[in-house]
């Protein structure tokens, strides 16, 4: 009887992590009958907007170029049809912003209007030369997208590397909109195991870097002498795959958002130490902590398969500690809060090929084009503080690596409200569309708005 109640058990906790893993990582798909309208529009104040779907199929995201966004869910009384009347919700909260709405009129007109807002207006869609294609990377059929504005002359091209996101690429990222009515061309791809493209998803940096190159490769035949210029722009986990990327093909420029200079392993590290500090414990509590981390990291780099004793004697040791139960971090409170033999059992099922101990210097180091980062000041997903510290350093040798730290932001710079301790994002910070616009244009980093830090290489630092 007790066998079967263990087997019971453990086919039970099986079952519960198929259905974590479904409900997770996939998602309905966007009512394909509302993709008319994604896009960027031309205000009749001559601003940008942008259109992308949003999470639930009927759901859209509306984005300003001032960073102003709002999530549109249909207008009540439009069921078992295509909506065209959308309420607002500011940000990402569920805050319904009373008495404002957008209008989408038909398809063929490309035309929205909004009220309600500061920003009441009509607005034309913009119209860009689109190709869709394909490309190959390791014997994979990856799906990409080139999106080039209809102006006079060469432009620069963007290839966009993703983040840690499972969603297409080229159905979600809104850059690919943002970027063209601004003058900067795109190329966006999905990249393998999600999307229209091949193969399984995958957190190994040195494939992931290998497709980023055969993108660029790609995008670089395609727009032969449209493009004066093809580089990379990516956030979080594209700041370890861009300068791989770009050490294994010549990329013009590299502008990586709100990553890591250090290891992924270092990210569950830093959040750990970041979750303490806010809660108000010293150095002497962030060193018994590294114990900790140290024991659930060589968990996580071994593939789980080293490291159980340790963690046995770092739980003994510290779980009547105060703080014990504030450790969250990337995966290290995960690992605190179960058996050794359900993460053991478990860990490998959730085993993506992530490269936890990569090393990002190296690469870093030997990328010598025209370079940008872009760091959250208060990101609780991957705290760039020592980021920050590393590419100040790299920046004696590479006069052309320019640091940009929003100082109130969060992970892909976005501001945000705290309530009972929980974050909610309102908006992305002003001036981060534009600067990522400028500087792939002209290679200008320096903030249109008061607020951001500037720590230029090649110009003096406005930090304090």
């Amino acid at each position: 009887m007790l066998v079967r109640r263990v087997l019971l058990v453990v086919a039970l906790l099986g079952l519960a992590a198929l259905a974590a893993w479904f409900y997770f990582f996939h998602e309905p798909p966007p009512d394909a009958r509302l993709a008319c309208h994604y896009g960027a529009y031309r205000t009749d104040k001559a601003d940008v907007i942008v259109v992308t779907p949003s999470a639930a199929p009927q759901s859209l995201r509306l984005v300003a170029m001032n960073g102003e966004t709002w999530r549109l869910n249909p207008a009540p009384g439009q069921a078992n049809a295509v909506p065209s009347k959308f309420d607002l919700a500011r940000g990402w909260s569920d805050d319904k912003v009373a008495g404002a709405s957008v209008r989408f009129d038909a398809c063929d007109a490309g035309t929205l209007s909004i009220e309600g807002l500061p920003l009441a207006t009509t607005a034309q869609r913009e119209v860009f030369d689109v190709a869709d294609t394909t490309f190959q990377s390791h014997g994979l059929t990856l799906a990409g997208r080139l999106v080039m504005p209809r102006v006079e002359g060469a432009v620069p091209v963007a290839v966009l590397v993703h983040g840690s996101e499972r969603d297409s690429a080229v159905l979600f990222n809104r850059l690919q909109y943002l970027l063209p009515a601004n003058g900067v061309g795109v190329f966006v791809y999905d990249k393998r195991g999600t999307g229209k493209s091949q193969g399984s998803y995958t957190q190994d940096f040195h494939l992931l870097s290998d497709d980023a190159a055969a993108a660029l490769t790609k995008a670089r035949a395609m727009t032969g002498t449209l493009a004066r210029e093809v580089g990379f722009e990516g956030g979080s986990q594209a700041g370890w795959i861009i300068p791989l990327a770009a050490t294994k093909v010549k990329a013009d420029f590299a502008l990586v958002g709100f990553g890591l200079a250090e290891s992924p392993l270092a990210e569950d590290r830093e959040e750990v130490f970041d979750d303490l500090r806010s809660a108000g414990y010293g150095e002497d509590v962030i060193a018994q902590a590294r114990e900790i981390t140290d024991a659930t990291g060589r968990i996580m780099a071994s593939k789980f398969k080293d490291g159980f004793d340790d963690l046995d004697a770092v739980r003994a040791k510290y779980a009547d500690e105060p703080w014990y139960a504030k450790i969250k971090g990337e995966f290290t409170g995960d690992f605190l809060a179960y058996p050794n033999w359900l993460i053991a059992w478990l860990g490998p099922w959730f085993d993506v090929g992530t490269s936890w101990d990569y090393d990002p210097l190296p690469a870093l180091r030997a990328y010598d084009g025209p370079h940008l980062w872009i760091l959250a000041g208060r990101d609780s997903s991957a705290p760039s503080e020592n980021t920050l510290r590393t590419l100040r350093e790299i920046q004696t040798t590479r006069p052309n690596l320019d640091i940009v730290v929003f100082p109130t932001a969060d992970h892909g710079i976005t501001e945000f409200e705290e309530k009972n301790g929980v974050r909610v994002d309102t908006r992305f910070s002003e001036g981060y569309f534009h600067l990522l616009a400028d500087w792939i244009n002209f290679k200008d980093p320096k903030p249109r708005v008061p607020g951001p830090i500037l720590h230029g290489g090649s110009v003096p630092s406005n930090a304090p």
